[in-house]
């Protein structure tokens, strides 16, 4: 019989696959609660996805209150209850609030004590919906220690000049990366006014990636897309974030949407498919008028 020395070490062990990598996705109520919500949606992509459904079995779904943890458990999910200092992550944080910032940084003081336990992970926002399986389009090669999505892409996959997005990457446990996470954490309290990605993103113009020799991989909008630069090609589009979108309810919104053309595109006969078009994301656009 294993024995581990606290629960999170017991979680990641039961849901890692052979190689230790684990899907990781962090939810509080406001992702939770609702007829249909962010949760559920995100889940849909995997029942609906192509070659996805074995993916959950190594999805650890991470709640920061009680309401989104007991929402986690009814669906038989494999669950971790991360204690946030008192701090109540419950209600729904619009993008740049200062609570929203605040979940932003526990999440990477958490996700870099997953790199210390000796455990690869694929972090991905449960506003990325997930249409394929993402590992054929993920370099297995080893020596690359960090695959982030981008905002914008520009061409050359390994060029620091694309526009990273945090909301879905790929990262290997490894000296350099947990180097990488202690001086992205230790930026927290003198980065006023800046989410953490855009800490992540200051730190690569400054050279830290280089000077920490990390390999990093810059992941193309027509495989990995979101709101902020669309897959031009359905058919080979592999993740939907909705990025660049401010309230939860306009992202359920449009990616409903994305389900819906998805569910088309996959019931039309091969020589029609070409035909689909992803929806405008009206709702996200709105999302930014006060």
């Amino acid at each position: 019989m294993t024995i581990y020395r606290d629960e999170l070490e017991a979680i990641l062990a039961k849901t890692a696959t052979e190689n230790k990598i684990v899907i990781i996705a962090v939810v509080n109520k406001a992702y939770v609660e609702g007829d249909k919500s962010m949760l559920d949606l995100f889940l849909d992509g995997f029942w609906h996805g192509d070659d996805t459904r074995g993916l959950r079995d190594h999805l650890l779904i991470v709640a920061v209150d009680q309401t989104a943890y007991e929402r986690c458990m009814f669906l038989k999910l494999h669950c971790y209850k991360l204690e946030t200092d008192g701090v109540d992550y419950d209600g729904e944080k619009l993008f740049m609030s200062g609570d929203f910032v605040k979940m932003m940084w526990r999440r990477t003081l958490f996700l870099g004590d997953v790199l210390k336990r000796g455990y690869n992970f694929i972090f991905t926002d449960t506003d990325v919906i997930w249409l394929r399986n993402p590992f054929p389009r993920l370099n297995p090669n080893e020596t690359i220690d960090l695959q982030i999505s981008t905002d914008v892409f520009y061409g050359d996959e390994w060029s620091e000049s694309n526009k990273i997005n945090t909301g879905f990457y790929m990262i290997r446990s490894n000296n350099k990366t947990i180097a990488l996470f202690d001086n992205w954490y230790a930026k927290k309290d003198n980065s006023s006014g800046m989410k953490e990605q855009d800490v992540l993103e200051m730190l690569m113009h400054e050279g830290v990636f280089k000077g920490l020799g990390l390999r990093v991989r810059f992941l193309d909008t027509l495989f990995f897309s979101g709101f902020c630069q669309k897959s031009s090609d359905v058919s080979a589009v592999v993740t939907v974030h909705a990025n660049c979108c401010r309230s939860i309810s306009a992202k359920l919104t449009d990616l409903m949407d994305v389900i819906h053309h998805w569910k088309t595109f996959k019931n039309l006969p091969t020589n029609e498919t070409l035909t689909i078009e992803w929806s405008k994301h009206l709702a996200c656009i709105n999302s930014w008028k006060f």
